[in-house]
């Protein structure tokens, strides 16, 4: 394979010893959903096998994780369709439970986590409906309550917003414990580690285990990238001035450059939006993007370089290229160009 996205196994059970040591009595739930923020971390059982519950996003994602093996506890984030709740209850998945109406079909045994809305306004139940759904789950006796949750929405910029959440939530908590024992008590995700409630168990990182800080805020662990993306030369040729290179014409050459062909493009999940704008490294040295970046390849400029047919190129390392700088050029967040690295290219852990 030409394009892989190596996994450093190391370097994410050291992030993981750095949250833990962070978080101190409170326990890890990792969120491993999207395919392990595009790492494909979620298919290494012996590291899920490590935490006694991990999160993700749906149920097929939980089915995944199911049929490779992993045995305890698989919680979905979001609330679930109606049409997945025989498969839930037959493969002992937890969800999230906030819908009425989901709430009144459920006909099969299943265990949830109630979802509190403090503040989000996308999914949960507000305070003022608490006690009435308490009662709706009361006489579904299908329905078993080990936890309860919010999410926080602002905890990167405003902390005064999140202590308001935090206070919404412990108030939904207290009610909640009057009828129901939780075992999980879940708030904080990776952008939320540094607030602390009275009651949360558990907390919620995601984007921290992979080596990221959360969009703007910074968190007060010093993790690092596991990951580093990398493809092949396939092609290098001479290109003479006033000469376009790639789709449109949005590069003219004004001298005569040496041009390599790389094998990466749109369709791996290396992102359109890097067209003239991009770097790679070849031999240490950044070497600009050139033209459109195609589906399946892109160009840059190599002139003055030795370089040759079936040389490592590095779309980033985190050290001379990060994440980050790539997120900044595109205007969005490291999750995106994580998560956006497309099937198509090959995982390889490493220890």
């Amino acid at each position: 394979m030409n394009t892989v996205l190596h996994v450093n196994e190391s370097l994410f059970l050291e992030n993981v010893e750095k949250i833990q040591k962070y978080i101190g009595n409170k326990k890890i739930m990792p969120v491993v959903k999207a395919h392990g923020y595009g790492t494909y971390i979620h298919q290494r059982i012996e590291l899920l096998n490590l935490f006694s519950i991990v999160a993700v996003a749906n149920v097929k994602e939980a089915l995944e994780i199911r049929k490779l093996g992993y045995e305890k506890d698989i919680f979905v984030l979001n609330q679930p369709l109606i049409e997945d709740l025989e498969i839930i209850s037959k493969e002992n998945i937890v969800i999230g439970l906030s819908e009425i109406e989901f709430l009144k079909k459920v006909n099969f045994p299943i265990r949830v986590h109630i979802e509190l809305e403090t503040g989000m306004n996308r999914t949960g139940v507000k305070l003022k409906n608490l006690n009435s759904f308490i009662e709706e789950v009361k006489q579904n006796t299908n329905i078993t309550v080990e936890g309860c949750y919010t999410h926080f929405s602002s905890a990167d910029f405003d902390p005064e917003y999140t202590k308001k959440q935090i206070s919404f939530f412990e108030e939904g908590v207290s009610i909640l414990q009057k009828y129901f024992s939780l075992k999980y008590i879940h708030s904080s995700a990776s952008s939320g580690l540094h607030y602390i409630d009275d009651v949360s168990n558990y907390v919620r990182p995601g984007i921290l285990l992979y080596g990221h800080q959360p969009s703007s805020s910074f968190v007060d662990v010093d993790v690092k990238p596991i990951t580093t993306f990398q493809t092949k030369i396939v092609s290098i040729k001479e290109v003479q001035k006033g000469e376009a290179i790639s789709y449109g014409q949005t590069f003219i050459a004004e001298d005569t450059m040496k041009i390599a062909t790389i094998s990466v493009g749109y369709g791996d999940g290396y992102s359109r939006g890097l067209s003239n704008k991009g770097f790679v490294l070849i031999d240490g040295k950044k070497c600009p993007i050139v033209g459109r970046i195609c589906m399946d390849s892109c160009m840059v400029d190599v002139t003055g370089l030795d370089v040759y047919v079936g040389e490592d190129v590095l779309l980033w390392d985190n050290l001379q290229i990060s994440v980050e700088e790539i997120a900044n050029t595109l205007d969005t967040i490291s999750y995106e160009v994580l998560c956006g690295i497309s099937s198509r290219v090959e995982r390889k852990f490493f220890k």
